[in-house]
């Protein structure tokens, strides 16, 4: 599998467009043969939907959609930032083969304090991808810090 920096570029340029619209500013999109099949954008806020609002879900159903399939097999889900156990799970049963991702849990968990007095509630469930990812079949490769400054300066686009 060839990962590539210019699909997480795209990635976060999804990201961007989310906090345009005033969600939090994170990106995916799902890659087969070399070639966007689609891009997720992260809608949570603006679509009040807990599920289907994360960027990696919007990207996974799109791409799924778009392959007129139910399993994304030798694709690659590049993500800005480390899915969390949902997104991961998703991946699972949607047959991912790689999972790309810029920043990590440990920089989301950094970063949010810093915007909420010490306090973290952005994510509320303390499991690793890597943790997800090891107990799925079939087994999924994972690449962190993929273009991680870039990432977590989206940071600063989120409200």
């Amino acid at each position: 599998m060839n990962i590539r920096e210019e699909f997480m570029m795209k990635a976060i340029e999804a990201a961007k467009e989310s906090a345009k619209k005033g969600d939090y500013a994170i990106g995916a999109v799902v890659v087969k043969d070399d070639e966007v099949i689609s891009v997720g954008y992260e809608t949570l806020k603006s679509d009040k939907d807990p599920v289907n609002g994360h960027a990696e879900i919007d990207a996974i159903r799109k791409a799924c959609k778009k392959l007129n399939q139910p399993y994304l097999e030798n694709c690659v889900l590049y993500s800005t930032h480390e899915p969390c156990p949902m997104c991961a799970s998703a991946s699972v049963w949607a047959k991912i083969d790689t999972i790309v991702f810029g920043v990590s849990r440990e920089d989301m968990i950094k970063e949010m304090k810093k915007k909420s007095s010490g306090k973290f509630s952005w994510r509320q469930i303390d499991i690793s991808c890597k943790e997800v990812l090891d107990r799925g079949m079939p087994k999924i490769k994972l690449v962190s810090g993929l273009l991680r400054d870039e990432c977590l300066k989206l940071f600063d686009l989120s409200s």
